[in-house]
């Protein structure tokens, strides 16, 4: 069954070392492993985990390819620029961010990219009372 099944989520990269350094250093992600492509394997938690795959420049996509769940997004993010993450801020008809934090309706959310252009979300879903 699919729904039992731990997950890898794949993302190309042009420059696996440098991502490698990105994900492992300013992230935090462990390495698990490097496979004979070349992919670079991290661990996510839960089971999961992340592939770097090695890719042309230009292979990303302009939305959203990971999001992380968190109960604290202020904290996270504080957190990750402490260590050179550069958060996103938006200013469109559909989408405002006050402090890298777009609210939309229960949700809260903070995108950033990677080194390789992908980009990457930070999310927490608030209370029913908040």
């Amino acid at each position: 069954m699919l729904t039992a099944t731990r997950t890898t989520t794949m993302l190309p990269v042009s420059d696996p070392e440098r991502a490698s350094r990105f994900y492992s250093d300013q992230l935090g992600l462990k390495p698990i492993m490097t496979a004979p492509d070349g992919t670079r394997i991290f661990e996510l938690g839960q089971g999961d985990a992340l592939g770097l795959m090695p890719a042309e420049a230009g292979a990303q996509t302009k939305h959203t390819v990971l999001t992380w769940e968190v109960s604290d997004l202020e904290g996270e993010i504080k957190d990750l620029e402490g260590k050179g993450v550069k958060f996103e801020d938006y200013d469109l008809p559909d989408l405002k961010t006050v402090n890298h934090i777009a609210v939309m309706g229960s949700d809260r959310a903070a995108w950033f990219c990677d080194t390789e252009g992908n980009i990457l979300c930070l999310h927490q879903l608030l209370d029913n009372g908040a």
